[in-house]
């Protein structure tokens, strides 16, 4: 990893000297990283992007059900839910994220950003940005770079697994590279992108990964969409030029010590939190049950 993406601030420092926009240092990080050109990275961009709005559209008109039983057409739910406290634009901003994180649970095909686990928050969030916004493709392509560099600097400094430091490292860091793609493409400076996802890590610090059965559904499809709607309270006091106070690479640090300090039963060993519940243990009980093939005696 080069020292561009060592931090944020190294980041934002490289950007300003040399008078590039934020994606252009992560996408040249790609070509040299990768061997690839810069057609073919645009091409899979674009790919990942068309994976993920298909992942809604069959969240939200094919039947989702997993095979716990667990989920059950929550999103499709949400969208078509008679009484609403949102407004028409956020209940599509959760539904959307409900709907691709459900295809993930129920073993659908989705882009693991930046894990599986919190695959639904950047579909919903960019989805209905573009449609909120009317945004070009292209810019939506260019914030998927943004966020990818926010995940690198993450995950260099924290993690970004649910076993490292807990649902803080996999929904935190999906809603913070959410928050740090709509500041950008709305046109937020460096600064403002920063604080977007600065005050979305401060609003996720400490959450624990704790799926019932050991399964990536309960809580972690209704965290997604938490997590989309953080990103985007975030990403609108980011630009209103509201300052975290602290800066984001403390946040990451402090991301990471919690992640250090977080019991192993509270990432993702499925025994502790809401997976060591009665409820939680019953239906880890069952799951398992059913996922066992009985046998019949020998003679």
């Amino acid at each position: 990893m080069g020292l561009l993406f060592d931090d944020f601030k190294s980041w934002k420092n490289y950007c300003t000297t040399h008078k590039y926009s934020l994606f252009e240092p992560v996408l040249a990080y790609e070509i040299e990283q990768k061997g690839r050109t810069e057609e073919a990275i645009w091409n899979h961009l674009a790919n990942a992007y068309k994976v993920m709005t298909d992942a809604i559209e069959t969240g939200l008109s094919e039947e989702m059900v997993s095979r716990s039983g667990m989920i059950n057409n929550g999103a499709k739910k949400v969208y078509h839910s008679p009484i609403t406290v949102l407004s028409p634009e956020f209940t599509k901003l959760i539904s959307r994220t409900l709907a691709a994180k459900e295809v993930n649970s129920c073993m659908g095909r989705v882009v693991a950003a930046p894990t599986a686990g919190a695959s639904g928050i950047l579909p919903g969030i960019l989805f209905t940005l573009q449609e909120l916004h009317q945004l070009p493709e292209e810019t939506i392509l260019e914030a998927l770079l943004v966020a990818a560099g926010i995940a690198l600097i993450i995950e260099k400094n924290a993690g970004i697994a649910g076993a490292v430091g807990g649902c803080q490292a996999e929904t935190g860091s999906a809603a913070a590279m959410g928050a740090g793609a709509i500041v950008y493409s709305l046109g937020g400076n460096i600064d403002q992108v920063f604080n977007g996802v600065a005050i979305t890590i401060q609003c996720m610090l400490g959450l624990v990964c704790d799926p019932v059965a050991g399964l990536v559904e309960v809580p972690c499809v209704v965290r997604n969409a938490s997590g989309a709607a953080i990103a985007y309270s975030s990403s609108q006091i980011a630009l209103a030029q509201v300052d975290a106070v602290i800066p984001v690479d403390e946040c990451v640090q402090a991301m990471g010590e919690i992640g250090q300090s977080m019991e192993a039963r509270y990432k993702e060993t499925a025994m502790g939190g809401l997976a060591a519940t009665l409820t939680g243990q019953q239906i880890a009980k069952r799951v398992l049950i059913q996922d066992i093939d009985v046998l019949p005696d020998e003679e």
